[in-house]
């Protein structure tokens, strides 16, 4: 039975994994510490300050931002000091028993180097996933081998949204910084999910400094269009470079809030969110999720400064979907 934010049971652990769901059986057998404490949190539907809890009633004490560290594969449990926590995470996500054990020891040691990004639907319920796919496939962008844009490191993502008085999404402005991984990048793929009832075909994209349009591809009757944004040079190995670019699109339903998906690691993710005076949001809460459809791992509520701005901080964020969500009155 999965823990949906009620009273705190402690249950027995599982000690198969016949159970388990596919994906989670499979990563127990095949996948790293990180995916598989990541998949195992969702099947249980349980938050990060749940599990914390769940874990102090055993005994076990740690921090919400170690948990958190663990399952975006930020960090590794140390061996030995870390053991008696991940038994207990056995135990809460009644997982078979030393599974999570021996995904950490050995591989602790193993130098950090970058990891290949997760897919789409790692992170996109529904067909989104193979909509985007397809999407990039015409755009000549493999997406299954690692991803479009593996050889540029995200250093800085500023994201600046723009609402209007009926609450609609109309202005996405975006400036990155990247480095080049390795000699040759010379553009960057960028995915645009639009709000329910947005108009695809109307959406523009506007370049500013460091790149220009390229090809772009949209979701017939649908709401995702991918863009190839050029570079002028291409970038040698080490090189940073800093672009920015604008989706305008007002065709949209009233905003839910916005969510940034990576499927990589960044450094650093500034979102800011501009509210018209005469249509301020009653809440907006800073959230990371694994999934699009995942209880949020970490939530803070954020203040609305009296210009009708909010803004959230994500430091080293992804993979995953880092973004505020906005509730109205």
């Amino acid at each position: 039975m999965k823990d949906r934010e009620g009273p705190l049971i402690i249950e027995p652990a599982r000690r198969g994994a016949n159970d388990l769901p596919t994906e989670l059986a499979d990563a127990l057998r095949t996948g790293e510490f990180h995916q598989v404490l990541r998949l195992a949190i969702g099947h249980r539907g349980l938050s990060l300050a749940r599990l914390r809890a769940h874990l102090a009633l055993r005994g076990v004490q740690i921090g919400q931002s170690t948990l958190s560290y663990w399952q975006r594969g930020l960090r590794q449990p140390e061996v030995p000091k870390a053991l008696p926590a991940v038994r207990a995470l056995e135990s809460v996500l009644q997982l078979p028993a030393d599974s999570l054990v021996v995904l950490i020891g050995p591989r602790s040691a193993r130098p950090r180097g970058h990891q290949a990004a997760v897919s789409f639907y790692d992170l996109r319920s529904g067909d989104v996933g193979s909509i985007v796919d397809k999407l990039l496939t015409d755009l000549g962008v493999l997406p299954s081998a690692s991803h479009s844009n593996a050889d540029l490191e995200l250093l800085s993502v500023h994201d600046r949204i723009t609402l209007d008085a009926e609450r609609r999404q109309v202005s996405i402005r975006t400036r990155l910084v990247v480095r080049a991984r390795r000699h040759g990048p010379d553009r960057y793929v960028t995915v645009y999910s639009g709000d329910p009832g947005c108009r695809i075909d109307d959406v523009q994209m506007i370049t500013a400094e460091g790149c220009r349009v390229g090809r772009i591809r949209r979701q017939p009757g649908g709401e995702i269009m991918a863009t190839e944004l050029l570079f002028d040079r291409k970038l040698g190995e080490g090189d940073i470079h800093v672009f920015c670019f604008e989706m305008r699109d007002d065709s949209g339903a009233v905003c839910p809030g916005y969510y940034r998906m990576l499927r990589d690691q960044c450094s650093s993710y500034l979102l800011q969110m501009q509210f018209a005076a005469a249509a301020l949001p009653a809440r907006c809460t800073r959230e990371i999720r694994a999934r699009d459809d995942a209880i949020p791992v970490e939530t803070e509520e954020l203040p609305c400064d009296t210009g009708g701005v909010t803004s959230g901080y994500f430091r080293d964020p992804g993979p995953g979907l880092a973004g505020i969500a906005v509730e109205w009155n």
